[in-house]
């Protein structure tokens, strides 16, 4: 599982970040890689015009706002079910 976080590098992003590295390790997903993506071609790629953002195995699944821990679980874990 490839999780990204799109931005500058903000205080949001840096947030966004740690709550997702954490739910990561909570949910012990040994083979996630949590990325950091700041470079503004690779994120306009995903469409993303306000961040930060979230993108789980290539599909945007957040954008332009701080989501709570709760939710990020939820993404993670549907992701997840998703490939099975």
């Amino acid at each position: 599982m490839k999780v990204e976080i799109l931005g500058s590098g903000c205080a949001s992003c840096r947030t966004l970040t740690a709550i997702t590295e954490q739910v990561v390790q909570e949910l012990g997903i040994a083979d996630a890689q949590v990325v950091k993506v700041e470079d503004f071609p690779s994120i306009m790629a995903y469409g993303v015009m306000a961040t930060p953002a979230l993108a789980i195995n290539g599909q945007l699944v957040l954008s332009g706002r701080l989501p709570s821990k709760a939710e990020v679980t939820s993404l993670i874990t549907t992701a997840l079910a998703a490939q099975g």
